[in-house]
């Protein structure tokens, strides 16, 4: 795996820019007519926000015409890959960070270190330590325009309701003592990372001193690390308090709106908690306002917080190495950062914002929910947190979905927490090692 330079202070710096000053709003496009598709995941909120900045950037810009596309999280990628075949991405991406190797790799995306150099993409506000996340050489694969980390949100309403205090940096066990209280006393029940399991094992195998995955196999040494992660699942299972994984064959994985804490019929479809990202919190507010519940925030439950915790790029802006207009798409890149028009809209929807300048803009406009996401990365994770982990190599995707079947037929019963470790250990690192 090519790595990236990732250096300790990247979120330290990109979390206090947010109060900052600085300099310098996108530059206008000028020439002929120019076609671009800007490409996003998200709920309803954020598609909003983001053609909000694509129609401000149209009308500073009336040379360009931009198509947006947007997507749920796993039909995004999909589409997104089906694309990548047939040789038609769309001009500019919203990018993961562990997915950014795989499009690097394959020669898919836009070296913009030329548009850096000659200025049409403006780094004078944003730190170099953030600018030089998605580098490879002397070559600059994507932006990152944003700064999260893992969040529990909860049901306070709720948790008050029945007397549960939730405490910063709670341990495993602190945490399924709440989850069996919870079911106990109301009968709504626990969903931990359902449909995206890897980031809670690597959540979890990091606080163990492990990187889940690695290149040519898993950072862990035992299938017997694993079975403590799937043992969680089979116990809350058997005990009552975790959610069925048959509850989401008719929602959208990692849809905010559709997330059992926001969203179920009954008591049994319903979870007290949702293990999120940090900039996920106003979208989760938004939808919890239907119900009438104030959405708490902690960090995601671990033996050991200092390792486990992390602050990572929330997103990547990327540019396909096809675009037949790469240097408006650079403009729309760099209007997205440094546009303070731009940052009124995001605000922290994607996560702290990198430009010095567009912090200190928005800082005045911040609400109490977009208050309380830099609050909960400046005071609860930032100051107990280690490195995030190098992007995962390609193959991580397919060890990610044997995860996820395995984590299911554990929940069914078909087979036991230790099969599924062994199963997992052993097959993993087969296809890490490929």
């Amino acid at each position: 795996m090519k790595k990236r330079t990732l250096l300790v202070c990247l979120i330290l710096v990109a979390c206090t820019a947010l109060w900052a000053g600085g300099k310098a709003e996108a530059t206008a496009a000028a020439g002929a007519k120019a076609n671009l598709t800007v490409s996003w995941w998200g709920n309803q909120q954020r598609n909003e926000i983001t053609q909000n900045v694509i129609d401000s950037f149209m009308e500073a810009n009336p040379n360009v015409v931009i198509d947006g596309q947007f997507n749920e999280w796993a039909d995004y990628w999909n589409k997104l890959a089906t694309s990548a075949a047939g040789n038609a991405l769309p001009d500019v991406i919203q990018m993961d960070y562990k997915y950014i190797n795989q499009y690097e790799t394959n020669g898919l995306l836009l070296d913009l270190a030329p548009y850096i150099k000659d200025g049409t993409l403006d780094l004078s506000n944003i730190p170099e330590s953030v600018s030089s996340v998605a580098t490879e050489g002397d070559k600059v694969y994507g932006m990152m325009i944003a700064t999260t980390a893992p969040a529990l949100l909860y049901n306070k309403n709720l948790l008050d309701s029945i007397g549960i205090t939730v405490k910063d940096h709670m341990s495993i066990d602190e945490f399924i003592t709440i989850a069996r209280e919870v079911y106990k006393k109301t009968g709504i029940k626990t969903n931990i990372d359902y449909g995206d399991s890897e980031n809670y094992l690597d959540y979890y195998m990091r606080s163990k001193g492990h990187i889940l995955y690695t290149d040519g196999g898993l950072g862990v040494p035992s299938a017997q690390e694993f079975v403590p992660f799937f043992r969680i699942y089979e116990e809350g299972i058997k005990e009552g308090w975790m959610v069925s994984p048959s509850i989401f064959v008719e929602r959208v994985l990692r849809s905010v709106e559709q997330d059992p804490l926001v969203y179920g019929s009954s008591n049994d479809a319903r979870s007290w908690c949702a293990f999120f990202w940090a900039n996920q919190i106003p979208a989760t507010q938004k939808a919890a306002n239907a119900e009438k519940f104030e959405v708490g925030v902690t960090n995601w439950p671990s033996d050991n917080h200092k390792l486990s915790n992390y602050l990572k790029p929330s997103q990547f802006m990327v540019i396909s190495s096809k675009s037949k207009n790469p240097r408006e798409a650079v403009q729309f890149l760099n209007y997205w950062l440094n546009s303070e028009t731009a940052g009124s809209y995001l605000l922290c929807e994607r996560g702290v914002p990198v430009s010095s300048k567009v912090g200190e803009h928005i800082a005045p406009m911040l609400d109490e929910i977009n208050q309380k996401v830099v609050k909960y990365i400046n005071t609860v994770v930032a100051p107990k947190s280690s490195p995030v982990n190098p992007p995962s190599p390609i193959a991580a995707n397919e060890a990610s979905r044997l995860l996820g079947s395995l984590r299911e037929q554990v929940c069914y019963g078909k087979i036991t927490a230790e099969q599924a470790a062994q199963q997992f250990f052993t097959e993993a690192n087969k296809i890490l090692a490929k």
